[in-house]
């Protein structure tokens, strides 16, 4: 057996509400451990057993290439939440987020969710091929390519009205997908060029209004058979979400068209469509030295090219472009320094800036990198633009809360 890791981030309703001393029981493996959470809502990293490595190297069907446990989150005056099936993978690191709700009445009970298995595991329903007739007169085209603040999955089949509408930020989805599609031990340019491809599919649909110019309420489905597979609340791994924070704005395109290219893809063992990604394939390729740019050209052609898209948010202010480090100055310093002493309402551990002046000093990169260590992102000190959209997104749900409470 090998080790991975886990984290458990435990809040109330969202993430402006982490919860301290939340009781934290593991089950799983030849495991039945118990820990807290911390002031920030987090536990500890925390080793658990995992298969070998190997099992996740190549397709096979004989060893489940994770081992899964059972989390149970309690807290005094809270609902207990299970969560089932939290993927562990060998030397990755598994974040889950669980979310406890207020208790109605006098009787406790629990809310349950089960993580179904990921797509090279597990079969689904295949794609139904769309191809690029998609963009036509008879579709709604946005005047510009743009990475929305919130992604509207539908999870089901379009015409299924009684599956739940789930809101979630554009990175998040991104991240859930590639953790439901691929496996995350993989080479970091096998990972990058899937992503690429998940991002591409996710931004055609946006772009096309594909559900909405049909009369849904919804920007995508949850399903196999006629998008990408996104299964809520389940697992992210380290790899995967660092990458998806490194090029969330990137997508490919052809030259001649202005539109996000609809990537599709396959595992390329069970399903192997002719101008489809190969995920497997994609993996071999990395493992032979081609870079993700390389390999998404590989299959859909080398005129393919990468772009970056707007993103369109309700933030307070736009990243301007660089990274903010020490002894940088301005009004963009400024703003991070104001929004982390907001956000510090909820999460105490973050040291206070006393002196918001604009000046990037040693105290704003001591809060910067406390903020980086409580949401998983490279504990660097400097702002670069995964930083800056974390900050962003934290101070926006920091504030409508207070709003909630105050207004």
């Amino acid at each position: 057996m090998a080790i991975g890791r886990l984290i458990v981030n435990v809040y109330v309703d969202n993430i402006a509400q982490p919860i301290n001393e939340a009781n934290v029981n593991i089950k799983g493996e030849n495991t039945n451990i118990n820990v807290l959470t911390n002031i920030s809502g987090k536990t500890n990293e925390i080793e658990l057993y995992a298969p070998d490595e190997i099992y996740s190297m190549s397709p096979q069907v004989d060893v489940k290439p994770f081992s899964e446990y059972t989390i149970t989150v309690s807290k005094e005056g809270l609902n207990t939440s299970v969560v089932n099936g939290v993927e562990i993978f060998p030397n990755v690191t598994s974040y889950q987020d669980v979310y406890l709700t207020s208790q109605t009445d006098d009787t406790m009970s629990e809310d349950i969710t089960t993580i179904s298995d990921p797509t090279l595991w597990e079969t689904y329903p295949p794609k139904i091929d769309d191809d690029e007739s998609s963009i036509s007169n008879e579709v709604r085209v946005l005047p510009k390519v743009i990475v929305p603040e919130y992604v509207i999955v539908h999870d089901g089949i379009p015409t299924n009205t009684n599956a739940p509408n789930y809101t979630v930020s554009f990175p998040d989805y991104i991240k859930n997908v590639a953790s439901s599609e691929i496996y995350p031990s993989w080479p970091r340019e096998a990972l990058k060029a899937n992503i690429y491809a998940i991002i591409s599919f996710t931004l055609n649909r946006i772009y096309t209004e594909w559900y909405l110019s049909r009369g849904y309420n919804f920007t995508i489905t949850s399903s196999t058979a006629y998008d990408q597979k996104y299964t809520h609340g389940r697992t992210i791994f380290d790899t995967i979400s660092d990458v998806v924070d490194e090029i969330f704005l990137m997508y490919l395109k052809y030259p001649n068209q202005s539109y996000p290219f609809l990537a599709h893809y396959n595992d390329g063992i069970d399903v192997n469509n002719k101008g489809w990604l190969s995920q497997w394939g994609s993996k071999s390729l990395a493992d032979q030295g081609y870079n993700a740019l390389q390999i998404v050209r590989y299959y859909y052609g080398n005129s393919i090219e990468l772009a970056t898209a707007e993103l369109v948010s309700s933030f307070p202010t736009s990243y301007p472009g660089y990274n903010l480090e020490l002894n940088s100055c301005g009004q963009e310093v400024q703003f991070i320094q104001n929004e982390l002493n907001k956000i510090r309402g909820s999460y105490p551990a973050i040291p206070r800036i006393d002196n918001p002046n604009g000046i990037y000093d040693s105290s704003t990169a001591d809060a910067v990198r406390t903020f980086q260590n409580i949401f998983n992102l490279p504990v660097t000190g400097v702002i670069d633009y995964a930083t800056w959209y974390k900050i962003s997104y934290v101070y926006t749900a920091v504030t409508d809360m207070l709003k909630g409470i105050y207004d």
